[in-house]
């Protein structure tokens, strides 16, 4: 299949990739499934009213990838799909997703995720946003469920590149016995954007472990607000922490929330708002670096 130039520069956004890669693949384009490849360890199969796909994980996958991104370049559309993927017990995988919006006036994705994940499973998943052109109400709004079932590992990577005028990003969880969710997220926004986050976690097992680490940057007049709650059920441990630098007249508001609701939970929260401080930008500067250049590779090296 030929990709053109918009969606091969969405896709090397979200994906790090040219073309659609080999292995197991759903490719989605403006609402309309194009690609859908699986093997022999992940199968793939699109929903009957072409709303999403079911994606199964079997047990003899082994470090294998998945590939699932979404484009919107067509102008004043909004995509909604529903994708489920269930992981079978010992599974180990890798999944990328993400979404990418190309719209000179309104264009945007909604994604729900849900995810059943087994016992003794290793989930890495991978979710990219970002939104390019000259439009002003790109909108994409994640939605994750996920259910974690004894001794498995859930890593998730949640990113917005940049772009994206409004965004309400939703990620639920519960965690069984001995299950772990490491969760990071980068965030930048800029002009007028809005971004919204909220992670809930519930540590309904014994030993279960949760981990939150949200960086983020707000520049020009945008307005990001970070929500997190923590219920710990059991013998748990959970930590949020939460970073935001802000630039010009932009705005963070952080609310980490703890709960627990067993004596033997432990659960820790910790957030910092400020600006870059002056020394790191004139120590760059004596390097040679102009006062813009320096603040922006500040602002690299806290996001990566």
């Amino acid at each position: 299949m030929k990709l053109d130039k918009i969606s091969q520069n969405l896709l090397e956004k979200i994906a790090k990739i040219h073309e659609i890669p080999n292995g197991a693949v759903s490719f989605r384009r403006n609402g309309k499934g194009e690609i859908v490849r699986s093997t022999p360890s992940i199968e793939i199969v699109r929903k009957e009213d072409g709303s999403g796909i079911n994606i199964f994980v079997h047990s003899s996958c082994k470090n294998e990838s998945c590939h699932i991104p979404v484009v919107v370049s067509e102008e004043d559309f909004f995509d909604l799909v529903y994708n489920d993927f269930y992981i079978e017990d010992g599974a180990s995988v890798t999944i990328v997703a993400g979404c990418g919006v190309h719209s000179n006036g309104s264009g945007g994705h909604d994604g729900i995720h849900t995810f059943h994940i087994g016992k003794n499973a290793v989930v890495n998943y991978i979710e990219n946003h970002i939104a390019i052109g000259n439009g002003s109400h790109k909108v994409l709004n994640p939605t994750t469920n996920i259910t974690i079932g004894e001794n498995s590992v859930m890593n998730m990577e949640t990113n917005q590149l940049g772009g994206v005028d409004y965004s309400n990003r939703i990620t639920k969880a519960t965690l069984k016995e001995n299950a772990t969710i490491n969760i990071t997220e980068k965030i930048l926004t800029n002009k007028f954007n809005v971004a919204k986050t909220d992670f809930k976690v519930h540590l309904i097992g014994k030993n279960s472990k949760c981990n939150i680490v949200s960086r983020s940057v707000a520049r020009d007049e945008s307005e990001q607000v970070f929500k997190s709650t923590i219920i710990g059920k059991n013998e748990c441990f959970g930590h949020v922490e939460c970073d935001g630098i802000v630039l010009d007249r932009a705005q963070i508001s952080s609310v980490p929330r703890v709960d627990a609701k067993s004596n033997l939970a432990s659960l820790s929260h910790e957030a910092a708002i400020g600006k870059i401080a002056s020394e790191q930008i004139i120590k760059l500067m004596t390097l040679g670096l102009s006062e813009k250049e320096a603040e922006n590779k500040i602002i690299e090296c806290f996001l990566k």
